[in-house]
């Protein structure tokens, strides 16, 4: 089966095995045949709204079935969903519904593990002006925040009880999907998806993931509104087997469920992958797991996998991001761990491939060399919505992306992905990996976790290091720099080490993500100071 279309997706599962199910949610199976019927209900409540295709549909959920539902509803109205972050506070959910000029918002103000309302309360009411109705998933509170309390609000079981749409405006160059980049250091950019993009590496990945297999069952843990989470629980339907959806981010209620429902994959952070272990017993702690998918983001796990594998839990390290769909690639399951645990791997489709350039010569570099990273592939996105110039400068003119990732290619046809570009360190000439410097202090028993910035000082580019100390432990800056003689080239010892309560962060869908550039603001200030 070939989908050219995301429709297709769940049309092919909802003819071919009408009662399987689809999606879990507590005590609730929501079989393919009934997401279809309530797809194709929940479009005409849409279009009775007035969403046509190339509107946008402002998806601000957690993980329920009403998320599929409506996304599903989009795919057939030719619509696109823009995915908002959960996490995310009153000020970016107000600039991604009002820059996206969405037309409709579905939230769950009454949903009681996020506190939807008071961020709503913190909205300007201008704000939300631009929209012709909020779809409201579940129970509406009593009172309704100012923001929402002038709009036109509509339950969604109401768009449930419309009849079936019959028309179809479903197709593969139809634009379906915008997901927002983290923003770090400025406002988010819109990252627009086609139709056919979107289905072609769903079933891509379910093939060279082998979700096709007879028991695949996946837990949708990783939020709807990320890549990663949205691309793990698409591909699994697009292989026609079950996801549980997951709301709940608490580490006992995430075991229990591994627990009930016996799932063969898992995609999780290397944070929760910590927590599981420290929480559920046994080796291995979960027998029904075959792999675990995981993305590193913090550099004090830097040996998870192989606490993990010791353990009988298996990791390995995907790449993706938001302009080449999540799971792009995957690290191949008989790789040695040091391998198999880096973020890189083997891309899921034939026809992707990836290139290493030289940032500042332009070279393309072979095997071992580190520079930064382009991606080719059915799975690119079409470009940034509304930002013609951010396209430009993104997309080469031979339709490779470029990701803003250091990277090496691997003598096996494989790529590993180093660090971000931002994150790199260009110390007396030479390209270092941050992390390389982060996990040599933080085998000192009173570091509790690292970060290593670059900062630009008279006698040229020098490394400083914020450490957070473990309870009780003081910092000895003397001590930390000179073990950092002992292990590392003199080029890579920093000039300074701060302790720091704890690093800036801010939120991204996949969790809180380290804002570098604000501890080299810091970092400058100190130096200054």
């Amino acid at each position: 089966m070939s989908a050219p279309d995301v429709w297709s997706l769940l049309a092919f599962w909802a003819e071919e095995t009408p009662q399987a199910p689809a999606f879990l949610h507590g005590d609730n199976a929501v079989s393919f045949a009934t997401l279809h019927e309530q797809a194709k209900r929940a479009a005409q409540g849409l279009a009775d709204l007035g969403v046509g295709p190339g509107d946008r549909v402002a998806l601000w959920l957690p993980n329920v079935p009403a998320y599929p539902i409506l996304y599903f509803a989009c795919a057939r109205l030719g619509a696109i969903a823009v995915a908002v972050n959960t996490r995310y506070r009153a000020v970016e959910v107000a600039d991604i519904v009002g820059r996206s000029g969405a037309k409709v918002l579905a939230c769950a103000p009454g949903f009681r593990r996020i506190d939807f309302l008071s961020i709503l309360a913190d909205v300007e009411p201008a704000a939300l002006d631009g929209l012709a109705a909020i779809v409201v998933v579940g129970e509406e509170p009593a009172t309704a925040p100012r923001a929402i309390e002038r709009l036109r609000r509509v339950p969604f079981d109401r768009l449930l009880s419309r009849p079936r749409i019959g028309a179809n405006h479903a197709a593969p160059n139809a634009p379906c999907n915008i997901f927002t980049t983290s923003g770090t250091t400025s406002a988010p950019k819109f990252v627009l998806h086609r139709q056919g993009a979107i289905a072609a590496h769903a079933q891509q990945v379910a093939r060279a993931f082998g979700f096709d297999a007879a028991d695949t069952l996946s837990l949708s843990i990783l939020p709807l509104c990320g890549v990663f989470g949205f691309n793990q629980t698409l591909s699994t339907l697009a292989a026609g087997k079950p996801c549980v959806l997951v709301e709940s981010y608490e580490v006992e209620e995430i075991a229990r469920l591994i627990e009930r429902h016996r799932p063969t994959t898992l995609f999780i952070s290397d944070d929760l992958v910590a927590r599981l272990l420290d929480t559920v017993p046994g080796d291995p702690p979960f027998p029904s797991v075959k792999w675990v998918g995981y993305a590193g983001f913090n550099a004090a796990l830097e040996n998870i996998a192989e606490i993990a594998e010791a353990r009988g839990l298996i990791l390995r390290g995907p790449y993706g991001m938001s302009e080449v769909q999540a799971l792009y690639s995957l690290q191949p399951l008989d790789a040695p761990v040091a391998q198999r645990k880096k973020g890189g791997g083997i891309p899921s489709s034939p026809l992707a491939h990836v290139r290493v350039r030289d940032p500042e010569t332009g070279e393309l570099l072979g095997p071992g060399r580190p520079g930064a990273l382009e991606c080719a592939g059915p799975s690119l996105m079409v470009g940034y919505y509304g930002n013609e110039k951010a396209t430009a400068e993104t997309i080469t003119a031979d339709g490779y992306v470029r990701t803003g990732d250091l990277a090496q290619l691997e003598a096996d046809g494989s790529f590993t992905f180093l660090s971000r570009m931002g994150d790199v360190l260009r110390l007396s000439g030479f390209l270092v990996n941050p992390l390389e410097i982060e996990a040599h202090i933080q085998n000192l028993p009173a570091i509790e976790g690292c970060q290593t910035i670059a900062v630009a000082r008279p006698d040229g580019v020098r490394a400083v290091s914020f450490v957070m100390l473990k309870p009780g432990a003081a910092l000895d800056e003397t001590a930390v720099i000179a073990h950092c003689r002992r292990g590392l080239a003199n080029y890579k010892v920093p000039l300074r080490v701060f302790a720091i309560e704890d690093f800036p962060k801010t939120p991204s869908p996949n969790g809180l993500k380290i804002q570098r550039n604000k501890l080299r603001e810091m970092a400058e200030g100190l130096l200054g100071a």
